[in-house]
Parts: C-alpha cells; sequence; structure tokens
C-alpha cells in the first residue's frame, strides 16, 4: 500500500541534531530504483524541515513507527556508533501467526544478506534477537521483539524460522490481510457490502528507539503507540480471537 502524506510527517522530537519521526506505512524511507526521493521519507522530511538530513537507519516500507534521521555529519557519526555497538535499544511489537508456546526467549540464527535475497545461513552474520509474548490468541502471537543486531529483515525472517512468520507478510508468510469473518462465528455482511480488512499490511511495529543524545549524553527513550489498524485488529482478536 503506497501512502500519501498531505498533512506532513508527525514529529515526535527534534534538536539541533536530530529528528525522530513516526513513521506511516506504505512509504520507503530512501529511493530504490522505482522510487522518486520525494515519495520517501528523507526526501519528504528534508521539504517539510528545510534542510539537509542524514539517514541513521531504515525500517520496511509497510513497518510504522520510531525512526530518527541526523541533522548534521556529528550526530549522523554519533548515531551510528551506537547503533553499530548495540547501544540502542529497540522494541517493536509483532503479531505472529499460529501459537508460540515459549513465554520468552532468543533467536540466535546468523542471517547472509546476498543482493536483495536474506536468508538464514552459517555464512551469514550474527543476528540475535530476544522476545516475550504478550498476548496469545487461537491462530496468532502478539511478542514484543528486541532485536540486539540490526539486519535486513532480522525480525522477520528470524520468527518465519521458527516457523511463525508475521501474521501478514506477503515475502515471509502466507497471509495478505486479515478480516473479522474469518475469527468471528456467525459473521454475515449485509446485501451488496464488501467486507474490509481489520488490517492488510506487515503486522510489525518500531515501539521503541532509546539512545545517548549527542552534547548532553543523555539517554532518552522515544516511543510510537500502535497505529489504528493494528489497534483495530487487536481489539477485534480480543473479543473474537481468543
Amino acid at each position: 500500500m503506497r501512502k500519501n502524506i498531505k498533512q506532513g510527517i508527525e514529529i515526535l522530537y527534534q534538536d539541533e541534531n536530530i529528528v525522530i519521526i513516526n513513521k506511516p506505512t506504505g512509504v520507503l524511507v530512501i529511493p530504490d530504483q522505482r522510487t522518486d526521493e520525494n515519495k520517501t521519507l528523507v526526501g519528504m522530511l528534508k521539504k517539510q524541515l528545510n534542510q539537509k538530513i542524514w539517514v541513521v537507519h531504515r525500517i520496511d516500507r509497510d513497518t510504522t513507527g520510531v525512526l530518527v534521521f541526523a541533522k548534521n555529519p556529528q550526530a549522523h557519526r554519533d548515531i551510528n556508533i551506537q547503533f553499530e555497538n548495540s547501544k540502542v535499544h529497540k522494541e517493536y511489537i509483532a503479531l505472529l501467526s499460529g501459537v508460540l508456546e515459549e513465554d520468552e526467549g532468543t533467536i540466535n540464527k546468523p542471517i547472509l544478506i546476498s543482493g536483495r535475497d536474506v536468508s538464514i545461513d552459517a555464512t551469514g552474520r550474527e543476528s540475535i534477537t530476544n522476545f516475550k509474548v504478550l498476548e496469545r490468541f487461537k491462530s496468532y502471537t502478539l511478542v514484543k521483539a528486541l532485536p540486539l543486531t540490526g539486519r535486513r529483515h532480522q525480525i522477520r525472517i528470524h520468527f518465519w524460522s521458527l516457523g511463525h512468520p508475521l501474521a501478514i507478510d506477503g515475502e515471509y508468510g502466507v497471509s495478505d490481510q486479515i478480516i473479522l469473518s474469518a475469527i468471528k462465528r456467525n459473521y454475515k455482511l449485509r446485501n451488496g457490502e464488501k467486507e474490509r480488512p481489520l488490517i492488510s499490511r506487515l503486522t510489525l511495529h518500531a515501539a521503541s528507539l532509546k539512545f545517548k543524545l549527542l552534547n548532553t549524553n543523555e539517554e532518552k527513550t522515544f516511543e510510537s503507540p500502535l497505529p489504528k489498524d493494528f489497534e483495530i485488529a487487536l481489539k477485534q482478536l480480543r473479543k473474537y480471537g481468543k
């Protein structure tokens, strides 16, 4: 789903060094071969702030939540070093397919990245994701994922490797939407009415980031609430999907 942002990108925090945004779904962070920079977050944010910005890290097009950009080269270097040294604490919320039995655990499986291909492979780089189950449903599990490393698609492929891919994930999963009729007994549509999905994109949300601010050296946490479609899906799962 491509997103048309008419009212600007939501800024959660900014100072002279960084800007923290609440990333919407459906938007790339940086351009690819088919997307002009003006239609990406970095392009839109440059225009909104009327200044150059530096990309620190990326999350997938359909992932929502907290994202940080730097406003100058020094801040860019500083935060990159924190990411590289695993000094940035990242928390994600993910809705998985199936019922994950373990209440918590660690997925330690190397990830190999070759061009656009991402795979679990012994020759890949060390990749570690801690997780904790927050809630279980009949056919889904809500988890908090804490990646200690930052490989491409890490959370997605790690849970896929356990047999519990994200509930919606066109690349690693099987479902393309969650609909009420699949979880509510005796659900009936009115004549001529077409059922709308509760959520129809990647069920992954970057909930928080914690790192040290440049100059003050203060450790600060930035949080993003679950977006509306994710909340709606969880509300119906709690009501009908237990």
